[in-house]
């Protein structure tokens, strides 16, 4: 399947950025897994972080900021720029709090994904999938749809500017 067609034709649709991020989230699904599919931003300058768009909005709803922590996902994802990948349960607890949601939703791996546009971490595209399912060459495969991604990112900070 052509999955630039596809992504342009979300891309022209009205409700911005959520219909970039679902077209994201289905190219994700078919070319990499996932069991759950989020979006954040990262305001390094602020130290905070936002969810833009989630697979499951009553797990983990969009909207709303949280503290960005020092950790390891923080220092390979948003300072070295480089994905962040862990393959169970325990490693995702050693740098998210919320790891007890995550097992609870049949999740034990996960993967970030980080959106450099402009010499910037825009933000990061966030998979989470069944214990080892994470491995070199999917982490691989989900660093491919990062150029899906920018298109998203800038809608979603137009859409910001534009509403605020």
């Amino acid at each position: 399947m052509d999955h630039w067609t596809s992504y342009l034709s979300a891309l022209a649709e009205r409700n911005q950025p959520q219909a970039a991020l679902a077209a994201l989230q289905a190219i994700t699904e078919e070319t990499v897994g996932t069991l759950l599919f989020t979006v954040m931003t990262h305001d390094r300058a602020k130290v905070m972080s936002r969810r833009l768009y989630s697979s499951n909005p009553d797990a983990y709803p969009a909207g709303g900021y949280k503290p960005l922590r020092p950790t390891l996902f923080s220092r390979t994802a948003l300072e070295e720029r480089r994905p962040f990948s862990a393959l169970t349960i325990e490693g995702i607890a050693e740098v998210f709090s919320d790891h007890e949601m995550i097992r609870s939703l049949g999740c034990e791996s996960c993967c970030n994904i980080p959106v450099v546009i402009g010499d910037e971490v825009a933000g990061t595209i966030n998979l989470l999938h069944r214990k080892g399912y994470y491995d070199a060459e999917r982490v691989a495969a989900a660093m491919a749809i990062r150029p899906y991604a920018v298109p998203a990112f800038l809608l979603a900070a137009l859409h910001e500017r534009a509403t605020a």
